[in-house]
């Protein structure tokens, strides 16, 4: 039993939780995936890491900011490049943008959000309901070999802080929400992304030193198949073999969705790569896919966070809420936090952007 459940280990569950915790709430953070951070996401693979999620940390507003800050001076965070390109009619452009990034997998930033939580990893909400005492009762699917924790957990509050497709699997008028409510959650779209993790040999690496004009981050703003081709390796402390990443366009990973054949997909996008940037990189060493069906929020809510208006407190919180996905998840979370708390013992709680 907690003062409150939040559902969703990203950047908005990780903002929210932390603020209640350090308020003086007992809080527990309900996690399907086996670490924290949501989509700001790395990989093991091959003896190196990949992020295949958020590609790098940029200052856009005043709460990215101050997390960039704060893991600067902590060391998890370093500037990665000053400058980005763009592949516009054949042509490579740059433009000033300082891109941070985590030397150790931008994974990090998440475990540093995690901090001192209780978070319960491998288990996916199936059901919610109310308990006669009016209490929430979340009912808990394992997605691990994890049997230890509890499968079930009771709550006077509880934060959904997952995509709404994924939160209106449990989130319906039976439990006493309104209409509007759902109705809203139901509006929210999502593009998805299709990431490729790709290595190359060592002997690969003079190619790159040799590139004119030299890149780490390359946008395809115009492009049917392609969204962005990253030098991951790039990102670590220690020269390694050749990590690329690529992320597709959405209009490429909703065709490609559901395909079985994942690693035809992943050299497809390879292929259109090397077209454009480098002729070896449709000939990787080895290459891992993974698809994001909820990578990006298309169409936000113009609000900071959505309360659900039942008798009970429960609020949505994400970049479902506001513009700027990451911006607007940290500060959705902050805004989640501030409702609970309004909602329960009205507790001194920090409200600033710092973390």
């Amino acid at each position: 039993m907690f003062d409150v459940a939040v559902i969703g280990a990203g950047m908005a569950g990780l903002s929210c939780a932390q603020r209640l915790r350090q308020a003086g709430y007992s809080v527990a953070v309900v996690e399907k995936s086996r670490g924290a951070g949501g989509r700001v996401a790395t990989r093991r693979v091959q003896g190196t890491r990949a992020d295949h999620g958020a590609r790098y940390l940029e200052p856009q507003g005043e709460a990215v900011q101050g997390l960039i800050d704060a893991l600067v001076d902590r060391d998890i965070l370093k500037l990665w490049t000053d400058t980005v390109w763009e592949f516009i009619q054949g042509e490579l452009s740059a433009i000033p943008n300082s891109c941070y990034v985590a030397p150790a997998g931008m994974n990090a930033i998440g475990k540093y959000l995690a901090e001192d939580l209780e978070i319960w990893f491998g288990r996916r909400v199936q059901a919610i309901s109310t308990t006669d005492n009016q209490m929430w009762h979340l009912s808990l699917e394992v997605t691990n070999d994890n049997l230890q924790t509890p499968q079930e957990l009771i709550a006077k509050a509880v934060v959904v802080a997952i995509p709404a497709p994924q939160a209106l699997m449990f989130l319906d008028a039976e439990i006493g929400l309104q209409s509007d409510f759902i109705d809203k959650l139901r509006s929210v779209e999502y593009d998805p992304c299709i990431t490729v993790m790709a290595g190359y040999s060592a002997a690969k690496q003079q190619d790159l030193s040799n590139l004119n004009p030299q890149w780490k981050s390359v946008s395809f703003p115009d492009n049917a198949d392609l969204a962005w081709v990253g030098l991951d390796n790039s990102k670590r402390l220690n020269l390694q073999p050749p990590v690329f990443v690529v992320h597709s366009s959405a209009n490429f990973a909703e065709r490609y969705l559901e395909a079985a054949d994942l690693e035809t997909v992943g050299q497809e996008l390879l292929s259109r790569a090397s077209e454009y940037l480098i002729p070896w990189l449709k000939k990787p060493e080895w290459l891992q896919v993974h698809r994001w069906r909820y990578a990006f929020c298309g169409n936000p809510l113009p609000v900071s966070c959505l309360p659900a208006g039942g008798n009970l407190p429960l609020v949505c919180a994400g970049d479902l809420c506001g513009e700027g996905q990451i911006e607007a998840a940290l500060r959705s979370g902050l805004a989640a936090a501030i409702w609970v708390n309004s909602q329960l013992q009205d507790l001194p709680l920090d409200s600033t952007l710092n973390w």
